[in-house]
């Protein structure tokens, strides 16, 4: 089925070309009349399956037949949890809207907002935002919802993650009747469930390639290692120096590991840079440019960059620390096997990790491979997951 079968216009046909793509994928083939119809959507599909235009294409063409008629006003709002993907969408928006007069802007913290405010004098049509800022901007009067027709919750299950469910309520409470709601998320938690039932009605549901757990595995090689705690940094410098992989996105835990890391992999000849909310915005944008066009080989990112990497040839994550929520793992690992290419995922697990590694394992369903690296087998062991293992607050709230 190629994209011109979906009822699109040629000249967003024609930038889809630009861009090399042929056929829709899956979700973009189910999900795109939906929002071209103009009916509201849940939809799931495994991060890197082309979700984003998912939204996007549809939202353009039915924006292209009008335009914003007052200043400060937009025509649709899309919600992300992070800056780095609200940039990244803004990106998209740009390419795929390159032959229409449609106008989009992002929206974010961490950078001065004088420039945002100066752009929304005139209105915009598409308005991509973290919560926070939007509602910052619509309490300085720099914007107004009256024309919004549609809004987008892109990656719902990390917004929520991320505290901002009271952010997501206030954004839709101020916006008028009658307009159109996406979510779209890479996993169906009960909280995005929850989300879902309340605010949005008679929804139409999509999930594509959804396992029983809720996780989506089959384009990504998975394995741990188990190591101490105080050796993981000699055995990532080990690794890389036996691999000498091209790339590597390497997730830790704390901004102050990620720059100890950094130093550290210095020492043992080692370059690489740090992404995490203690820097400048524009340094975090410097750092995630240099590693999309291949001049940083390696980079060591905390979860602020967990949705804000679009790489389609990223083969490798490294989980320095297993994340928690186990959530968490599911987005770290989706940014690599991207666009149905294969990856690989690789997690330094100590004993301290064991809780989170019974999580991560009882959410896949089945346990991940194990290999030991020579010389650097643990002194204390890590057990063997608990797959049916319930976190002690959800064993609280199952008593009560």
């Amino acid at each position: 089925m190629p994209f011109s079968s979906l009822g699109l216009s040629t000249p967003i046909l024609d930038a889809i070309r630009d861009t090399g793509y042929n056929e829709p994928t899956p979700i973009q083939k189910r999900a795109i009349p939906v929002v071209l119809k103009g009916n509201n959507l849940i939809a799931v599909a495994q991060t890197g399956t082309g979700k984003t235009a998912s939204y996007v294409l549809p939202i353009l063409e039915r924006l292209s037949k009008g335009q914003t008629q007052r200043k400060k006003r937009v025509r649709a709002v899309i919600l992300t949890p992070t800056r780095e993907l609200a940039a990244q969408v803004a990106e998209n928006i740009a390419i795929y809207s390159k032959h229409l007069s449609l106008t989009s802007l992002a929206a974010y913290g961490g950078v001065d907002d004088q420039e945002q405010k100066a752009r929304l004098i005139e209105g915009v049509d598409i308005l991509v935002a973290t919560p926070g800022r939007i509602l910052d901007l619509y309490g300085q009067r720099a914007v107004h919802f009256e024309e919004v027709e549609t809004l987008v919750l892109d990656e719902a299950d990390r917004m929520l993650d991320m505290g901002f469910i009271d952010d997501i309520n206030k954004v839709m409470d101020r916006l008028p009747a009658g307009f159109q709601t996406l979510l779209f998320s890479a996993t169906l938690s009960n909280s995005v469930r929850d989300l879902a039932h309340d605010a949005i009605e008679n929804a139409e549901e999509i999930i594509i390639g959804k396992s029983k757990k809720g996780v989506y595995e089959s384009t990504i090689n998975q394995w741990i290692t188990t190591v101490d705690k105080d050796k993981k940094s000699a055995l990532l410098s080990h690794l890389i120096n036996e691999h000498q992989w091209p790339q590597a996105l390497i997730f830790i835990e704390t901004k102050h590991g990620a720059a100890k890391l950094v130093s550290q992999l210095e020492k043992r000849g080692i370059t690489a840079e740090a992404i995490h909310s203690g820097r400048s915005q524009a340094s975090r944008t410097q750092v995630l440019n240099d590693f999309k066009t291949g001049k940083l080989k390696y980079l060591i990112a905390t979860g602020v960059a967990a949705r804000g990497i679009d790489i389609e040839e990223l083969n490798l994550v490294i989980n320095y620390d297993l994340p928690f929520p186990a959530s968490d793992y599911i987005h770290r690992i989706g940014r690599t096997g991207r666009a149905g290419q294969q990856g690989e995922a690789i997690s330094l697990v100590s004993k301290d990790d064991f809780k989170n590694l019974c999580m991560i394992e009882s959410q896949l369903g089945h346990l991940l491979e194990r290999r030991e690296i020579e010389g650097f087998e643990p002194r204390k062991p890590v057990p063997i997951s608990i797959l049916n293992y319930v976190p002690k607050h959800k064993r609280t709230e199952k008593k009560g």
